[in-house]
C-alpha cells in the first residue's frame, strides 16, 4: 500500500494510493504521522476502504512529504563503498550518524532555494526508512526490519563548504538549510516492497549522475535500525536516510547545483522526485 499527503503547503491531507486510485484518509486519521503508523494502517485502511472517498483530481494537486513533520531525521554517512572511496574515505566499520532538522523536510517536487553566499550545494539520492514502532536497543537486524513502517525517496541536499570546510568536526552544519530534505512522493509500506535490492539513481538537467542499487549498501536497513536503536530511542514517524551511492558533485566529477538546475532522484518501485533550484536574492 502507498500512503501520501497532497495539498498546498500546510494544508495537506492524508491519502492512500490503491490500484491507481487515490483515497482520502481523513475519516481515519488527521495525518500520516507517528500515531497513524504505529497502529496497523494497512489493515485499517483495507477494512474501511468502502467508507473512503476517491479524489478524482489528485494528480493535479501538489504532493507533500509523505510523512507529517517527523520528530527526527537521522542520516547515515558513507554507506556505499564506491561513494566512500570517491571521497577518499575507507568504508566505515560502524555506522556514521548525523542529523538534519525536521524543518528541512519538504515535498518531493517543491522548488529549493539555494542558500545565499554558497556555491557548493550537492545532491544525494537516498532510500529513506520511516519508523513504525518505538524502538530501544533492538537485539538484531530482523528486529530492526520489523520496526520499519515503510520506505520513501529522499534527496539529502548538502552544502559542502559548510559540511566539510566549516564543519567544526561534524557534518550537520551543511545539511540543515531550508528545503534540504525533499521527501516522497509516496510512503510505500514495508510489506509491499523488498528494499534490499532496488535501483537508485539521480540526474541533473537530464544528465545521469548516480546509478546504483541498494544491495551495495554496507549496512542494510535492518542493521541500521538496530544499530541506531542501541544509542537512541526511535519513535514512530521518525525518518532515517540510509546513505547515497557514488556520483555526487563533491567527487569532483560534476559541477555543483546552480540557479535553474533541475535534479531528479528516483528509486525503483518507490517513485521519482524533481526539484528546480533557484538563487536566493539577499535582503
Amino acid at each position: 500500500m502507498h500512503f501520501g499527503r497532497i495539498g498546498d503547503v500546510g494544508d495537506e491531507i492524508p491519502v492512500a494510493l490503491i490500484d491507481a486510485r487515490v483515497y482520502d484518509l481523513t475519516p481515519l486519521t488527521a495525518d500520516i504521522d507517528g500515531a497513524f503508523l504505529a497502529g496497523d494502517p494497512v489493515a485499517e485502511v483495507s477494512a474501511r476502504l468502502g467508507e473512503l472517498k476517491e479524489i478524482p483530481d489528485a494528480a493535479a494537486r501538489r504532493i507533500g512529504a509523505p510523512v507529517a513533520r517527523p520528530g527526527a531525521v537521522y542520516c547515515i554517512g558513507l554507506n556505499y563503498v564506491a561513494h566512500a572511496k570517491e571521497g577518499g574515505n575507507e568504508p566505515p566499520e560502524e555506522i556514521i550518524v548525523f542529523m538534519k532538522p525536521s524543518n528541512t523536510v519538504v515535498g518531493p517536487d517543491d522548488d529549493v532555494a539555494l542558500p545565499p553566499r554558497t556555491d557548493t550545494v550537492d545532491w544525494e539520492a537516498e532510500l529513506a526508512i520511516v519508523i513504525g514502532a518505538r524502538t530501544w536497543q533492538l537485539p538484531d537486524a530482523d528486529a530492526g526490519r520489523a520496526a520499519i513502517a515503510g520506505y520513501t525517496v529522499a534527496n539529502d541536499l548538502s552544502e559542502r563548504t559548510w559540511q566539510l570546510a566549516r564543519s567544526g568536526g561534524q557534518w550537520s552544519k551543511g545539511k540543515g538549510a531550508p528545503g534540504f530534505c525533499p521527501l516522497g512522493p509516496w510512503l510505500v509500506t514495508a510489506d509491499s516492497v523488498d528494499a534490499s535490492d532496488l535501483r537508485i539513481w539521480s540526474t541533473v538537467n537530464g544528465e545521469p549522475r548516480q546509478d546504483s542499487r541498494t544491495s551495495d549498501m554496507i549496512f542494510d536497513v535492518g542493521q541500521i535500525v538496530a544499530d541506531l536503536s542501541e544509542h537512541t530511542v526511535l519513535e514512530p514517524g521518525d525518518v532515517i536516510l540510509t546513505g547515497t551511492p557514488e556520483g555526487v558533485a563533491v567527487s569532483g566529477r560534476f559541477p555543483y547545483v546552480k540557479d535553474g538546475d533541475v535534479v531528479e532522484v528516483g528509486i525503483e518501485h518507490l517513485g521519482v522526485q524533481r526539484q528546480r533550484f533557484a538563487s536566493t536574492r539577499e535582503q
